[in-house]
This record gives C-alpha cells, structure tokens and sequence, in this order.
C-alpha cells in the first residue's frame, strides 16, 4: 500500500526541513559543521512541493534557524543585516528554478537539471551577494557598480559545494530509479 499525495507531501517537506536545520550554516544544532544546503533544498522544494506557502515555511524555518542561532552565539549574527531580506528573491530563484523543472517530462534529465541548478545557484550567488554588499551597511554605499567588485572570492566555494549537493541529489535519484527497476523486473 502506497501512500497518500498528503503524505507524501508531508514526509518531502519533513526531509527537507529535516535537511535544512541538519545543514544551516549559522546552527547549533549539531557538533558536524556540514555545508549549508539551502539552495538544493529550496530547488527541490520548488520541484517537489511548488506552493509558495512551502517557500515562506522554509523561508521562514531558515530565518528560525538563523536568528535562533544568533541568540545562542552573537557571532552567528554577522549577517543578520537589512540584507538578509535579500535571500527571499535569492531563494526565490531556485525555487521557480525546481518548479519549472517540475513541469519537465522527467526534472531529473541531467542536461536540464544541470544547467537549471548551474544558472539558479548563480542567480541566487549574485542577488545575494548585492543585497548584502549594498544593504548590509558595512560597506560605502558606492552604488551597484562598485558592489560588483566586492564578493566573487566567495563563488568558488558557493558553487562547489552546491554543485556537490546537487550531484549527491542526482546520482540518490538515479540510484533509486534503479533499485525500483531491477524490483519491477522481478515480479
């Protein structure tokens, strides 16, 4: 017996959640310091859950998570900035980015699901990364040309481990795919 299309939706937003506060750079949750996966979780949500009453849930348990981090560490609140606000359209982007791979014939093709995750992930690194260098106050405010300067050191490691996770993704799927088939030819 399967289950339901409410359950199934209720246990994907459990992994993701799950996921997320396993993974939030500023928690405390945990000894392990894993990599944020914000953006793979935020895409896969847009694929697997497309409501935007599921994008201001995550947006708001990573807020949690953040801000509830900052009161047990100050430290963690460096970027507690006005531009913080900035992350609702750099998630935004990987979410319409998941939901546009949902409506794919299969959102887990890889050409598609690469270069979806590639241009997403660079879309949420740029919107990101301006809203802080020009909102953060902690920079002149010289304007948007300027910020441009300001904040590429940090794309090699944003996109590295993003990509790792969206590979893991992939190649869990992948796997999956396979397990359900070689079951299916048995019977």
């Amino acid at each position: 017996m399967g289950l339901s299309t409410t359950q199934k939706t209720a246990l994907t937003a459990a992994i993701i959640a799950f996921f997320m506060l396993l993974t939030r750079g500023s928690h405390v949750l945990t000894q392990v310091s894993l990599p944020d996966a914000s953006l793979v979780l935020f895409l896969l949500g847009g694929m697997l859950l497309g409501r935007f009453a599921w994008f201001a849930a995550f947006f708001i348990l990573a807020s949690f998570i953040d801000f509830g981090a900052a009161a047990f560490d100050p430290a963690q609140g460096f970027c507690l900035t006005n531009s913080y606000w900035g992350l609702i359209p750099a998630y935004g982007a990987m979410w319409i980015g998941g939901t546009w791979l949902s409506k794919q014939q299969d959102a887990f093709n890889a050409m598609p699901y690469a270069l979806v995750s590639l241009v997403t992930t660079l879309i949420a690194f740029v919107i990101s990364t301006q809203t802080y260098y020009l909102f953060s106050g902690r920079f002149p405010a010289n304007g948007v040309i300027e910020s441009m300067q300001h904040g590429w050191e940090y794309l090699p490691n944003w996109m590295g481990f993003s990509m790792m996770y969206f590979a893991a993704v992939w190649l869990a799927v992948m796997a999956l795919r396979n397990i359900k088939a070689i079951q299916t030819s048995k019977v």
